[in-house]
């Protein structure tokens, strides 16, 4: 099989496309960014190569069964543990690293609440999170180790003494990166067939039939005949300069492809946004960008979301359920967090602040769509933040109330559109 891949090196994520000779996707794979950018770029293809040979698995399965529908229960369940066994390895990892460190501190009762503290807690947030993927709450696309080790860290030690509190959280915050940026190389076939023993027993029944395919899959070679970088960080990627494509030509080609009435994109980022206007066949004529301040952008929403001690994907949901929104005057990332906490402190709910500022994110937004030439039928919303569903209601809003009824796109790729442009590009080069 011939493939394409596309890597979209973002502030805050990392995605990556695998597209065949035709330029139809294959696999999705997504990880945080990390400060050691040549290994996010490495996980992230390994997650979509990955996710294409479960695409490729679930597709001989229905051939092989006459497209018998159990397989659109069995796979997704078999993912799920597939991920859980990834994360108990890198949980073991950091684990590891951090009785280590502990090991290295010098006041001795300290140490000792520090290893019994650590060794309580370990087998109470592997069983948590293993309920959790097993249960199918935890998304591949959207939610990442250190994420839900954190969270799940975080909870465990908050009734502990200052000191000892304190203590623990060094220890993580000390031992997250180094372990974060070492690559596991984790094996398919093997991967799936522990995988397999966890299923429940109705569907372990079918493990014949998955092995029996399971060879040829691990073993499909899908090393990219070509391959195009861009995002944020296009100029750190460990690829030639002939491998590099600017973000906003990969931007408006993806949304063009998914698509192609496509005219307008806003594509909103973790560091950026950028306005850009699309000709019939998906090449940019102009284009404005956001890229001085993170205001309005999905780091603005971290620095939000931390600030109210709660997670980026409860923030849209909450501001939906907002009696009013809440005027927030700052563009300033810092400044509305000033904003937020006087709101906070005069008694306001937390609903309509939050819808406040969300509508302030997308006024931001559109202010730059004017300078880009306003716009134009189709428009078509992209960037991770496309998935808060405040923010979605209110670029609604605001392009009926500024330019009529116009169709508005929003793609459950729309995070992976860089990534997808990059990968098309290369399919062209080909």
């Amino acid at each position: 099989m011939k493939v394409f891949l596309g890597i979209d090196l973002g502030s805050t994520t990392s995605k990556a496309i695998l597209v065949d000779a035709g330029g139809n996707i294959i696999g999705r794979g997504i990880t945080n960014t990390r400060s050691d950018y040549a290994v996010a770029t490495d996980i992230a293809r390994m997650e979509a190569e990955f996710n294409s040979r479960f695409a490729l698995l679930r597709r001989r399965l229905q051939e092989d069964t006459a497209g018998d529908s159990c397989w659109d229960q069995i796979i997704p369940r078999l993912e799920d543990r597939f991920h859980w066994l990834q994360f108990q390895a890198r949980f073991d990892r950091l684990m590891d690293a951090m009785l280590q460190g502990t090991a290295l501190i010098e006041d001795a009762k300290l140490r000792l609440q520090m290893e019994q503290c650590l060794a309580e807690l370990s087998p109470r947030m592997r069983e948590s999170s293993r309920r959790r993927f097993f249960n199918g709450e935890i998304s591949a696309t959207s939610q990442f180790f250190r994420d839900l080790f954190s969270c799940a860290y975080v909870e465990e030690i908050s009734a502990a003494p200052k000191d000892l509190y304190d203590a623990l959280l060094a220890a993580y915050d000390r031992s997250i990166n180094p372990a974060e940026n070492r690559r596991i190389d984790f094996d398919f076939g093997n991967l799936v067939r522990d995988a397999l023993d966890l299923l429940p027993e109705e569907m372990a029944k079918q493990r014949g039939r998955v092995e029996r395919h399971l060879a040829a899959i691990s073993n499909l070679p899908l090393q990219p005949a070509d391959y195009i970088g861009t995002g944020y960080g296009r100029q750190l990627l460990p690829f030639e300069k002939q491998h590099i494509r600017s973000e906003i030509l990969c931007h408006a080609f993806g949304a063009h492809a998914c698509f192609p009435q496509t005219r307008t994109v806003l594509d909103i980022g973790g560091q950026d946004t950028k306005a850009i206007q699309v000709d019939p066949q998906g090449l940019v004529t102009s284009f404005q960008m956001n890229d001085r301040c993170a205001a309005g952008c999905g780091r603005y929403l971290g620095y939000i979301a931390d600030e109210m001690n709660i997670s980026v994907g409860e923030l849209g949901p909450l501001a939906l359920r907002a009696d009013f929104e809440t005027n927030i005057c700052s563009t300033c990332t810092v400044f509305a967090g000033a904003e937020l906490r006087e709101y906070l402190n005069l008694g306001e709910k937390k609903e309509n602040i939050l819808a406040g500022l969300h509508k302030a994110i997308v006024q931001r937004a559109f202010a730059l769509l004017a300078r880009s030439g306003g716009v134009r039928n189709e428009f078509t919303f992209t960037g991770g933040v496309a998935r808060n569903p405040a923010v979605v209601k209110y670029v609604g809003q605001m392009v009926t109330q500024n330019y009529g009824n116009l169709t508005i796109n929003n793609h459950p790729d729309s995070i992976f559109m860089g990534a997808l442009g990059a990968a098309l590009f290369s399919v062209h080069r080909g």
